[in-house]
This record gives C-alpha cells, sequence and structure tokens, in this order.
C-alpha cells in the first residue's frame, strides 16, 4: 500500500469542512453575510475540502497502485489548495473584525 497521506487528508479535510461549516453558519446568523465574500469562499473552499476527502478515501479503498498514487496527488493538490484559502479566509475575518 502506497498510502503516505491519504489518511491524513481524509481526517484533516473532514475537520476543516467543520470549521467551514461552522464559519458560514455564524456568518449567517449574525446577518454579515450580505457584506462579505466570506460566506462565498468559504463555501467554495468547503466543496474543495469535500472533494479532497473523496479523493483520498477513493485512494485509500483503491486496489490499482497507479490510480492510487493518481488519486492521492489529486486530492493532496486540492488540500493545499483549500488550505491556502482558509488562510485567506482567516486574514478576511480579522480584518473585518479590526474595522
Amino acid at each position: 500500500m502506497a498510502n503516505k497521506t491519504s489518511e491524513h487528508i481524509l481526517n484533516t479535510s473532514a475537520n476543516l469542512l467543520g470549521f467551514c461549516l461552522f464559519v458560514i453558519t455564524a456568518l449567517h446568523i449574525s446577518n454579515k453575510f450580505e457584506q462579505t465574500i466570506i460566506d462565498e469562499l468559504t463555501t467554495i473552499i468547503s466543496t474543495l475540502l469535500a472533494i479532497s476527502a473523496i479523493l483520498s478515501f477513493l485512494s485509500i479503498r483503491t486496489d490499482k497502485e497507479t490510480l492510487e498514487r493518481r488519486l492521492e496527488t489529486i486530492a493532496d493538490y486540492i488540500f493545499i489548495i483549500a488550505l491556502s484559502g482558509i488562510g485567506l479566509v482567516i486574514g478576511l475575518i480579522a480584518i473585518n473584525f479590526i474595522h
């Protein structure tokens, strides 16, 4: 089994997906979602995290080594993009609290 990071991506993606859903819910409860693009970015990031989690799960479950590596690599790239997006959202939230 060649999986090196798929289990970590799956676990972390699921946890960060919960964080994103919390941010979206908090913005809607506070009625601040109309003033910012944070909820749109967070929705996109949530989708990327879900895709990353699914791909890493499929990577763990497949028996074909080539497909396993390809799915793991794609999941890894999508995960790092989503992680960068979370950093952007955290920065935007901090800027909104300062103002």
